[in-house]
C-alpha cells in the first residue's frame, strides 16, 4: 500500500510506531521497520550516547528506514541533531518548541522533519515552521493529548495543511487504517498498539495492566506537568490527584534532578530549558518545572514493572486490545484486514450499482 507518507518515509506501509519513552527501543524499531512499518528510536529519555548506541542496534538489526525522537528544548539537541545528519536517519520527530535552525539544517541534509501536534493551531506553525509530515493525535491517544477528537482534528488538519499526514489516536486494526485513509490521512501511527507486543520492552505485569483496563478507565489527568495527559487510572494516579501543590512541586524538584541526571545534563542545563519552553508561551514557569515528571513517574512502571507505582500513559485504545502478537504478525494482519475491509466496501459499491 502506498501513499505519499510511504513514499517520503521509504516504508512499505503507511503504519507508523511512535517515539514512546522507555517503550520505542531498538529491537521494537528494527522489528516495525522489518515488517513494512516504520518505527521510532524514544530518544527524548536517552543521553546523547544512548542515542547513538540505539542508533547502530537498529542499523545492525534492519536495512529499513527508520526516525529518531527528542525534544528540540533540551541543551544538547544540536548534538542530536548533527548525530542524526552524520548517520543518515530517514526522519525526525518532536513536539514542544521547535527550533528554525535545526528544522532547516535537517531539511538541508535530507532528514524528513516529523512532529507530533494535537491542534490545528500548532499543526499549521510546525509547517510553517518547515515540517515535511505531520503525526496529529486526538485526544483518544495516550500520553501528552488535545481536547479534540482524532476524526474531528483530521478534518482540522487536512483542510489547513497540505504535507502528508498520519492519523493517531485510536488506531488498532486495519479497518481503522482504512477509515483514516477515508478521512484523508496518509497513513497511522500507534503507539499502545506497539507498546502491547512480544517486542515491546514493558514488563508483563505492565502489559498484563493495559490489557485488562476498559476504555472508560483510561482517563484525562494535569496532574503530572500541568498539561493533560492520557494515562490509565491507577492507586498513583490517584494519590497524584490527593497530593497538595506544595507536595506536586516537591516530587516535581526531585523528579528534575533525577531526569538531568540520567540525562547526563544538570540543574542548569534544566533551569535554561524551562526557560526556553517559558519563552516559546507554550507552558507557564510551573508547567516548565514540571516537565520532567511524566518520565520519571512512567519509568517506575514501564523498566521497573511496578505498574501500581508509576504512571500508565495509554491511549482509550488499549480497551480493545486482548493480545500480545509479535510486530510483524500486528503489522501483516493489519494489512490483511484493510485489504478486506476495502474489498467489502467495493462489493457494498457494486451491490448498490447492480440494485439501480
Amino acid at each position: 500500500m502506498q501513499t505519499p507518507l510511504t513514499e517520503l518515509l521509504g516504508c512499505r506501509y503507511p503504519i507508523i510506531q511512535t517515539a514512546m519513552g522507555w517503550v520505542a527501543d531498538p529491537t521494537l524499531v528494527a522489528a516495525t521497520g522489518n515488517a513494512g512499518g516504520f518505527g521510532f528510536l524514544a530518544g527524548a529519555v536517552m543521553t546523547l550516547d544512548e542515542i547513538e548506541e540505539g542508533i547502530l542496534a537498529i542499523k545492525s538489526n534492519t536495512d529499513a528506514p527508520f526516525g529518531v525522537n527528542f525534544h528540540m528544548y533540551v541543551p544538547f539537541a544540536e548534538d542530536i541533531v548533527d548525530l542524526c545528519i552524520a548517520h543518515r536517519i530517514r526522519a525526525v520527530s518532536y513536539s514542544r518548541s521547535p527550533s528554525a535552525r535545526s528544522v532547516e539544517k535537517l531539511k538541508s541534509a535530507g532528514v524528513v522533519c516529523m512532529p507530533t501536534v494535537g491542534a490545528f493551531k500548532h499543526a499549521v506553525k510546525a509547517v510553517e515552521l518547515g515540517a515535511d509530515a505531520l503525526v496529529i493525535q486526538g485526544g483518544e491517544g495516550g500520553g501528552h493529548t488535545g481536547s479534540v477528537a482524532t476524526n474531528i482534528l483530521l478534518g482540522q488538519v487536512r483542510g489547513g495543511v497540505s504535507v502528508p499526514i498520519a492519523a493517531a489516536g485510536g488506531f488498532r486494526d486495519g479497518s481503522g487504517l482504512v477509515a483514516a485513509l477515508a478521512m484523508g490521512a496518509q497513513g497511522i501511527a500507534m503507539g499502545t498498539r506497539f507498546l502491547l507486543t512480544q517486542e515491546s520492552p514493558v514488563p508483563d505485569a505492565t502489559k498484563a495492566v493495559y490489557l485488562r483496563t476498559p476504555p472508560e478507565n483510561i482517563v484525562v489527568s494535569k496532574r503530572l506537568d500541568g498539561l493533560p495527559q492520557r494515562m490509565i487510572a491507577n492507586s498513583y494516579l490517584a494519590r497524584l490527584i490527593d497530593a497538595t501543590q506544595l507536595g506536586l512541586l516537591i516530587r516535581a524538584l526531585r523528579n528534575g534532578l533525577a531526569f538531568t541526571k540520567m540525562t547526563g545534563s544538570s540543574l542548569w542545563d534544566m533551569l535554561k530549558s524551562a526557560w526556553r519552553m517559558r519563552r516559546g508561551g507554550e507552558l507557564s514557569l510551573g508547567q516548565t518545572l514540571m516537565a520532567a515528571n511524566a518520565p520519571m513517574m512512567i519509568q517506575e512502571a514501564m523498566v521497573n514493572g511496578n505498574p501500581e507505582e508509576g504512571i500508565l500513559p495509554s491511549g482509550q485504545v488499549a480497551g480493545l486490545i486482548n493480545d500480545l502478537p509479535s510486530v510483524e504478525a500486528l503489522i501483516s494482519g493489519i494489512m490483511a484486514e484493510a485489504d478486506s475491509t476495502l474489498e467489502a466496501l467495493n462489493k457494498h459499491r457494486n451491490g448498490d450499482k447492480h440494485q439501480d
